[in-house]
């Protein structure tokens, strides 16, 4: 019973743990390294023509795919 006591006296607080926890954040985000201004515009171009690239693709499978479909349903309703 008094180990148990023990570690319920060790648990810090929810406003330690939280203080701990945004100090944590802090430091962590000293560490990371951010992108410069050129970098971001080239991945977003990126991005946005991979977007572009694959709406077509998926466009171009939909009327393939429904011209297909609109066969064979006019062929086994005659």
């Amino acid at each position: 019973m008094n180990a148990m006591a023990g570690e319920l006296e060790k648990k810090p607080s929810w406003i330690d743990s939280t203080r701990e926890y945004f100090t944590d954040i802090r430091s962590e985000m000293r560490r990371v390294t951010w992108p410069n201004r050129k970098q971001v515009e080239s991945t977003t171009l990126v991005v946005i023509l991979s977007v572009f690239a694959f709406a077509l693709y998926f466009e171009i499978i939909d009327k393939i795919f429904s011209e297909t479909v609109q066969r064979a349903y006019d062929y086994l309703v005659k």
